[in-house]
């Protein structure tokens, strides 16, 4: 013990150095202690493609899971047993009340200047329209500035959001305010081009939001080609009008859970290294890549520690969050249920990006921690997946983060990404076993050298 000891201190001390800690690298004492059982793991979790077939069955039985569903809440049954055969400690669910949204049978058609169907997907949270739907002139804008300069001409119509992708951060804010600004410029409904980069005539949901003081208006999501094509046709002065029918409407919160596991620590069982994602899925696709993928690859990453009979110092957690999508409420009943010990929580990992070709991670925390998980992080050289970067997190630890928890987010290759979000394009076949199993082993690795450092990574100071 004195000589891993004296290890961990010689680490501080290169942390400390900040630059000095790469240069210092093939000296690490992280690497010395470490680099074995990485490599155990890594060639663990390449041997096969276990994690991609659990996936599969997972989403191929069960599908999407929107909050409030019977899809989801059978789900959650299965994992809860197949945890419990895989041998894992305190296997549980802990309950969550969520929101209950239901889209309903919707349609969007072009009335004039010809007939057309126009393919559309409500927005989650969005009021539905009259039984017997909205019929009215379209007014096409680019921007709020637009909006705004053409709110007269917008009063008793449709608005569409006609906004380019220029990246999700920037263009998800005309999804979750576009309702907003349509009603206080008076419009009757508004319809969004979809939030992507890439489309093959794929309408993609989400969530949005109203405003306490106008009025809550039907709000759905139409595909890229044909929002440019209302432009064409707008440009020329031609009289767009559309039928929207949306049977959406949302019913009282219903009873859900936080799915949890664990490998119970060796010598400090009361400290928690925790991980997982999201269990929840927009109600199109299979779920699969968000966050089906990061879901079950933090859960086999526990398992393969379990397989391979690698009990860290302390406690390895996995929990599988559910209403991530609409609400966040797994996420702060997760901070809730275990407010006594959040102190005790050394870190905490998400993976909700996809499970595409790891890269490594992103990071939020001291300084000091980020060199040592950057140290860590060289562990996963071999597989291209050890560059850490900062800031980093994810939106499910985000209330443990803001207690103060170190928090990580796995970082992959995200180019087609967004290509697939909440769309119906997001099934299984969009991922690669291989490189599924890079992401099970690279937070395989991170969060078991974490859990068995001597002792906890460093906290920012208040």
């Amino acid at each position: 013990m004195r000589g891993v000891r004296h290890l961990w201190a010689v680490a501080l001390a290169v942390a400390a150095c900040g630059a000095s800690a790469t240069t210092a690298w093939s000296q690490s004492p992280i690497d010395a202690q470490y680099r074995g059982v990485a490599d155990r793991i890594i060639d663990a979790a390449l041997a096969d493609s276990s994690a991609y077939a659990r996936l599969s069955k997972l989403v191929d039985r069960f599908g999407h899971r929107l909050s409030g569903s019977a899809n989801l809440e059978r789900a959650l049954d299965w994992i809860v047993d197949e945890m419990e055969r895989d041998g894992l400690e305190n296997v549980r669910g802990e309950p969550v009340m969520v929101p209950h949204w239901v889209r309903g049978a919707e349609s969007a058609e072009l009335i004039e200047p010809r007939r057309r169907a126009l393919p559309m997907s409500g927005l989650g949270g969005s009021v539905g329209t009259p039984p017997g739907g909205i019929e009215a002139e379209v007014v096409v804008v680019g921007s709020w500035d637009e909006l705004e300069a053409r709110a007269e001409e917008a009063r008793g119509k449709i608005v569409l959001f006609n906004v380019p992708f220029t990246g999700y951060g920037r263009t998800v804010q005309y999804r979750l305010l576009g309702a907003i600004a349509a009603a206080r410029a008076g419009a009757a409904a508004a319809l969004l081009r979809s939030v992507t980069p890439y489309s093959l005539q794929t309408p993609h949901t989400g969530a949005m939001s109203y405003a306490a003081d106008v009025p809550q208006i039907p709000f759905a999501a139409i595909t890229v080609e044909d929002a440019m094509l209302l432009q064409r046709m707008a440009d020329r002065g031609e009289r767009i009008v559309v039928r929207l029918i949306m049977g959406a409407e949302t019913l009282p919160d219903a009873p859900s859970r936080n799915v949890v596991a664990e490998l119970t620590g060796t010598e400090h069982p009361e400290e928690i290294v925790v991980l997982g994602g999201h269990i929840d899925s927009w109600d199109v696709g299979q779920g699969a890549m968000d966050d089906g993928g990061g879901s079950v690859a933090a859960w086999e990453a526990v398992r393969l520690l379990h397989r391979l009979g690698l009990r860290p110092r302390r406690t390895v957690r996995v929990v599988l969050w559910t209403n991530e999508e609409n609400g966040l409420r797994g996420g702060e009943a997760y901070r809730e249920a275990h407010s006594d010990e959040v102190d005790r929580h050394v870190l905490a990992i998400e993976s909700d990006a996809g499970v595409f070709k790891p890269l490594g991670f992103g990071f939020g925390g001291s300084d000091a921690a980020y060199a040592i998980v950057a140290e860590i992080g060289g562990l996963l050289a071999r597989i291209d997946a050890g560059r850490v970067t900062r800031p980093g997190g994810g939106a499910d630890i985000g209330p443990l983060m803001r207690a103060g928890v170190p928090g990580m987010g796995l970082s992959v290759e995200g180019s087609r990404y967004f290509w697939y979000h909440h769309s119906d394009a997001d099934t299984i076949d969009k991922l690669d076993p291989r490189e599924m199993a890079e992401c099970v082993a690279a937070m395989a690795v991170m969060v078991y050298v974490v859990a068995d450092l001597p002792v906890p990574l460093p906290r920012a100071r208040n």
